[in-house]
């Protein structure tokens, strides 16, 4: 991989790192704008609501638009609309305003990481992909846990419209940049050498966004897929988001150490992503689903049997680099899935994945009120071996009937 690949991927992970930060930016705002608006807790959270539901929502429909404008240069365009989200909410005058400019943001955000996905898939050999994509992946685990502070530190010193300021700067940096980069010649002979190195009799992609997505949805591969990474999204993000409540509740950690625990995941999906080469080139494809999920299985039971909350740390770090083990490998078969039509078929991916998220999250909260905060950990504990080692089969009998993964 050259030099200028390098670094078009490199702008791709600055972007990924904004979309990433941006969606958990408002968490802990909200005590201030609650107090700022005057409303309740529940109503302020609409600001994260808002955005998740316009990201989750629009991810289908960056996808189609990529194969067919072009993926590089939509990803510019995507973090470029972002800036007038990001001053709509820094400039918002009333709570209603806040929740509409962050769904304005969380609409043009939403393209970014499933396009850039496509785009690696595109340029970068299928032996070379899993530890390119993990290599890019740095850039979303770190906005993963740097969100956050971002939003902390800003409610805590200049105040949270600032927070929004400094994203809107973030954005326009990296669009430029992007967009920039669409027009060197580096991406340019890429993308030339994509299009007349396609297979000779394929099939050519519809242009259509409904052929397209029936293009993908005919492929027996990316239904399961598709299904599974919901499934993951579910277990591993329904027992994830109550972990901080967890420890406070159960061990009497304050929250906002409860929170920082969190870091210990991102240092996890760290951990896997800079010797992500090496877990592939030892384990394969099949081994790292076992890996995988036998890591966040391992995290979900040392939290029910933990005596005291220090055992939480392991855990999180456990289910930091099990969860990224396991979704890169997911992750790189969904650009594979449907060659012609990748865009959409990467974006079909990520809004399952998303709805999985919603939806865990969702039956883990009702799973608490009835059962108990230790629930959805003994739920995903159990059925997080079924996945992984379910998909592992899958994969190895896929690897056994399939013909050769073009390079």
């Amino acid at each position: 991989m050259g030099t200028g690949h390098l670094r078009a991927i490199t702008w791709l992970s600055l972007a990924a790192f904004a979309s990433a930060a941006a969606t958990r930016l408002c968490d802990p705002m909200l005590p201030d704008l609650a107090r700022q608006f005057g409303s309740s807790a529940a109503e302020a959270a609409h600001a994260v609501s808002g955005y998740a539901i316009a990201y989750g929502c629009f991810q289908v429909i960056f996808g189609p638009l990529g194969d067919r404008l072009g993926k590089y240069r939509l990803i510019a365009l995507c973090a470029l609309a972002c800036v007038p989200g990001c001053v709509l909410a820094a400039l918002a005058g009333s709570l209603d305003g806040l929740v509409l400019a962050r769904m304005l943001t969380g609409v043009a955000a939403a393209g970014i990481i499933p396009l850039a996905m496509a785009w690696i898939g595109d340029t970068v050999p299928y032996a070379q992909r899993q530890s390119t994509l993990a290599r890019f992946l740095i850039g979303q685990v770190l906005g993963m846990v740097s969100g956050q502070l971002i939003g902390g530190v800003f409610a805590d010193t200049l105040g949270w419209r600032w927070a929004f300021w400094a994203m809107a700067l973030l954005y326009l940096g990296v669009g430029l940049a992007v967009l920039a980069e669409s027009r060197r010649d580096t991406v340019q002979r890429f993308l030339r050498h994509t299009t007349a190195s396609a297979p000779a009799g394929a099939a050519a992609a519809p242009t259509g966004m409904v052929g397209q997505m029936r293009t993908m949805w005919r492929a027996p591969w990316a239904r399961v897929i598709v299904a599974l990474v919901f499934v993951e999204g579910a277990l591993v993000f329904g027992a994830l988001a109550f972990v901080p409540t967890y420890v406070h509740t159960r061990f009497g950690l304050s929250l906002t150490a409860s929170g920082g625990l969190m870091a210990c995941f991102g240092v996890g999906g760290l951990s896997y992503v800079m010797f992500a080469r090496h877990f592939v080139q030892r384990l394969g494809e099949v081994g790292l689903a076992r890996f995988g999920a036998a890591a966040l299985t391992l995290a979900w039971v040392l939290l029910l049997v933990a005596p005291a909350w220090g055992w939480a740390v392991p855990a999180c770090y456990l289910s930091g680099i099990g969860y990224y083990a396991l979704h890169n490998t997911f992750q790189t078969h969904a650009t594979q899935m449907a060659p012609s039509v990748r865009g959409t078929a990467v974006s079909l991916f990520a809004s399952s994945f998303f709805l999985g998220q919603s939806l865990g999250v969702s039956l883990a909260a009702v799973a608490i009120a009835h059962l108990g905060l230790s629930a959805p950990f003994a739920v995903a504990a159990c059925l997080m071996p079924v996945l992984g080692f379910g998909f592992a089969w899958l994969l190895a009998r896929h690897h056994r009937t399939s013909v050769a993964l073009p390079t």
